[in-house]
Order: C-alpha cells, then sequence, then structure tokens
C-alpha cells in the first residue's frame, strides 16, 4: 500500500469519527436495502400477542386465587413478576417499533429514546435476573435440600433483582450512554459502544453460562437420585420426589430464559467483532419480544400440575401454606406439597 493511499485512508477514518457524534449520525437499519419492515412488523407482531399473553397470565392469576399474594407458591409469584415486567417491557417496545414504523426513521426527541432505553435496559435484566434466582432454587433444592430464603414479602428478592437493573440503568442513563442503536433504543452504538460491553454484553454471558451449567448439574442430579429412589427409605424418597418437581418446576424459568435470550446473548457478543446480519435481527427482535407467551406457557403447566396435586393429596394446614409461600423463616421441608413450586 502506498502513501497516498494510506494517507486518504487515514483521511478517511478521521473523518468518520469527526462526523459520527452519536448514534443519529448511523443510518436506520435496513431501509436502505428493503429488509427494514421485515424487521419492524414481525417484532411488532410477537410484541401484541406477548403482551396479550402477559395480562391474560395477570388477570387470571389475581381471580384464581383468595390467598394474600405473598402466601402464593413460589413458581405463582415468579410468574406475575415476570409477567408485569413483560407487559412494561413490550409497551415500551411496541412504542418505539411503531414510532419507527411510521416515520421511517429514528425515535425522536433524543429524550423520549433515552426513556425507552432506561426502562428496557431496567426491566429486561430484572426478569434476567429473577430466571437466575429460579435456577439458584432448583439447584439448591436438589444439591442442599433447602430454598433460597427472599424475607418477608420477598423483599431480598425485589430489592436485588429490580433495585441494582435500576440503579445500573438509571445511571447508565445519566452518563448519556442510551441512544437508537439503528433498529430500536438501547445503547448508543457511539456514546454507549464501550459501556455496553460492561452494563449488558460481560453480565449477560455470565448469567447465561452460569445457568447453562446450574440447568445441567440440576438434571444431572435429579435423573441419577431418580434412579435411586426405589431402593431408599419411604420418607426419604418422598422427600427428594418434592425437591424434584419443586426443581421440575423452577427449572421451566430457566428453560423459557434460553428460548427468550439466546439471540441476545450471541448479537451481545457478535457485534464487537463483526456486522450482524439483518436476518439476525429479524430472530433477535421476534425472541426477545415473545416473554408474555413464554410465561403464559409456564403459568398453565403449573396450574395443570398444582390442580392436580390438589386433587389427589388433602388439605394443608396453615403452617404448611406458609412454608410453601417461602415466607416462613425456618428450613424449608421440602416434603411439602407445594415446594413443588
Amino acid at each position: 500500500m502506498d502513501n497516498a493511499t494510506q494517507k486518504s485512508m487515514d483521511n478517511a477514518t478521521q473523518m468518520t469519527h469527526s462526523v459520527l457524534q452519536d448514534g443519529y449520525d448511523l443510518p436506520v437499519y435496513g431501509l436502505d436495502t428493503g429488509w427494514f419492515l421485515y424487521i419492524h412488523v414481525p417484532a411488532l407482531c410477537c410484541i401484541f400477542v406477548s403482551l396479550l399473553c402477559a395480562s391474560a397470565v395477570l388477570v387470571v392469576s389475581f381471580r384464581s386465587q383468595t390467598r394474600p399474594f405473598f402466601s402464593w407458591m413460589r413458581s405463582e409469584r415468579f410468574v406475575v413478576y415476570l409477567s408485569m415486567c413483560d407487559v412494561l417491557f413490550n409497551i415500551t417496545q411496541s412504542l418505539g417499533h411503531l414510532q419507527m414504523v411510521i416515520t421511517k426513521d429514528h425515535v425522536y426527541p433524543v429524550q423520549l429514546c433515552e426513556f425507552y432505553s432506561f426502562f428496557l435496559e431496567f426491566i429486561a435484566p430484572a426478569q434476567v435476573l429473577v430466571t437466575h434466582v429460579a435456577a439458584f432454587n432448583a439447584f439448591g433444592l436438589v444439591f442442599l435440600q433447602k430454598k433460597l430464603e427472599f424475607g418477608k414479602y420477598d423483599w431480598k428478592l425485589l430489592v436485588i433483582n429490580f433495585g441494582v437493573p435500576f440503579v445500573l440503568s438509571a445511571s447508565a442513563a445519566l452518563s448519556g450512554y442510551y441512544g437508537p442503536m439503528g433498529y430500536g433504543c438501547q445503547f448508543d452504538p457511539i456514546k454507549g459502544d464501550v459501556a455496553q460491553i460492561f452494563f449488558s454484553t460481560v453480565p449477560m454471558t455470565m448469567v447465561l453460562v452460569t445457568n447453562v451449567v446450574l440447568y445441567v448439574l440440576t438434571w444431572w442430579k435429579i435423573h441419577t437420585e431418580s434412579k435411586r429412589i426405589k431402593t431408599i427409605h419411604e420418607n426419604e424418597a418422598q422427600t427428594l420426589l418434592a425437591s424434584h418437581k419443586a426443581s421440575k418446576l423452577m427449572s421451566l424459568f430457566v428453560t423459557t430464559f434460553f428460548v427468550q435470550w439466546w439471540a441476545l446473548g450471541i448479537v451481545s457478543v457478535w457485534h464487537n467483532f463483526a456486522v450482524v446480519p439483518q436476518q439476525f435481527i429479524t430472530v433477535l427482535v421476534m425472541f426477545t419480544n415473545l416473554g408474555g407467551v413464554l410465561r403464559g406457557v409456564v403459568y398453565i403447566i403449573i396450574k395443570r400440575r398444582t390442580d392436580r396435586n390438589y386433587i389427589n393429596k388433602p388439605l394443608k394446614s396453615s403452617s404448611q401454606m406458609s412454608a410453601d409461600s417461602g415466607i416462613s423463616n425456618s428450613t424449608t421441608n421440602v416434603s411439602v406439597i407445594d415446594t413443588h413450586i
């Protein structure tokens, strides 16, 4: 390469860096190739179906219960927490995608895009952390015969899983890291490129890997213990069966985590090394916006299993119900029916 060519390339690079101030200086993703609607229309379809399912789960959950919320089984409360996140996530996503479809442009003004970004980066990590807790809870049930203690009114769960993402997202917003990313609002690819690595890529990768390890270990333990249940004492066998059923239900949340966020995990790493194909962006926006549908599937499975348990087993005492809800401070007895959480 001669000096003239090298100098020309250096000048072009310097010009590019001087012109690109933020994400608004980048083209709208897919608009110049005709792939624009193939990103946003599938996303909107998934969003509205997900919103409908999540709303239905919330309505049916509260209408079908006669007990106070914090005396519900853990799995039922988890479904509610995640469905509430789905509703907020889907509403925020729908507003952003609709505006882009109508205007064929980035989301304006910048303050609105930053507001959407703040909500998305608060809600999505909160959902991820809740499923992370479910993975640890399932792991603890089969390996330690105990479940995690969330404190009265789930205060530990709520403070950590929702408080931490709120503070981090607020910090990113105040630091000016949010903005348009070509097909929505999140981390600005110019101002927030480095921040995204620490706020999103690294945490998402760590959680994904940890959940895979916990998931595999949990099911390996269930598989190995299932082989010896018939050879052990009846009481011990009942305890193992109860912990297995509880772990399997908690593992449902981890399974839906993989289904919903696998594409985001790949893109979080991929975009740091190469341009992500437009076709895969369509896959990304579809799967990440199906949370409400996945929560509906989990709710139906939990409801069927708990209804079957109540039909086949006698009514429990109030002390048992307290233990089931997870608000008791004593060591959990996983042989109780509703640790089938």
